[in-house]
């Protein structure tokens, strides 16, 4: 292989490129690349931190909705609770109030049959007196006394 001044020549060129390129074009390049690398680096950071605060926020709205369903359940049995003692309430009202009317209905009861008690009576002496009456008017005799009892007795039935 022979070295002749051409081989040189591009040899020199050759260093100076790259002498050239170190100095003044590979700094910008290196610096580029570094914040390129600090950009994607950044990136990456930032979608890890959202991705741990979206598995939180998720965490959270579970937490949430549990204690939203707890709370609702809670408000549920209360609600069951109060109407079953309202029922209770009213079963016992009602029960309070037919015992007031029963009691009511007795009382009036008692007092119809009391006059109705009291208006027998008073017919029935009016129907004795009147018996006596005829029997006074008319002779002592056995037999009209008889009769007049037997009409009696038919009035009375």
């Amino acid at each position: 292989m022979e070295i002749n001044a051409t081989l040189i020549g591009q040899l020199i060129t050759f260093a100076i490129l790259v002498w050239f390129t170190m100095k003044y074009v590979w700094p910008p390049i290196t610096k580029a690349m570094q914040e390129r690398e600090k950009t994607i680096a950044a990136g990456l950071e930032a979608a890890e931190r959202s991705k741990r605060e979206l598995e939180q926020a998720q965490h959270k709205a579970l937490s949430i909705v549990h204690d939203a369903k707890r709370d609702a359940t809670q408000v549920i049995e209360q609600a069951h609770k109060r109407s079953a003692q309202i029922l209770e309430e009213a079963k016992g009202a009602a029960r309070e109030e037919g015992e007031r009317l029963m009691e009511r209905a007795k009382a009036e009861i008692g007092r119809e049959v009391n006059q109705a008690k009291e208006a027998l009576r008073k017919q029935l002496s009016s129907l004795v007196v009147q018996a006596a009456e005829k029997i006074i008017q008319h002779n002592l005799d056995p037999a009209k006394q008889a009769d007049l009892l037997d009409e009696f007795v038919a009035e009375i039935e």
